[in-house]
């Protein structure tokens, strides 16, 4: 079962999305509070129900917020980041090497999400 870790940094708090295995399958932002940090794993385990936009292939078919992006980076790795229903970025992935690992990050984080524990 996996389960948000909220731990605090030099500018403040943020939360990584670890999947059972203990693998760390989405990351936050940094909050400036505590409070927004738990916040924003509220809207993570509201939101990601969402739907996938694959933006790697044309012509791109726009999907309602909340949603996973699924994108190339800059160095051709394939990301996602979660977007809540007024359009904020409130998770994000590290880079795969295939669209398909990417993609089954996605569905990690719709499984382990919503009835993931908060540690701190």
């Amino acid at each position: 079962m996996g389960k948000f870790v909220v731990r605090e940094t030099s500018t403040g708090f943020k939360f990584d999305l670890k999947a059972g295995n203990g693998e760390v399958i989405a990351t936050s932002e940094v909050y400036s509070t505590k409070a927004a940090c738990l916040n924003g794993v509220a809207s993570v385990k509201n939101n990601c129900v969402g739907e996938i936009e694959d933006q790697t292939v044309e012509p791109v078919e726009a999907v309602k917020h909340p949603k996973f992006e699924l994108y190339t980076d800059k160095a051709g790795e394939f990301r996602f980041r979660l977007k809540a229903k007024n359009g904020e970025i409130i998770a994000t992935s590290e880079g795969y090497k295939s669209k398909a690992s990417c993609e089954n990050g996605i569905a990690s984080v719709k499984k382990n999400a919503p009835d993931a524990e908060i540690v701190e």
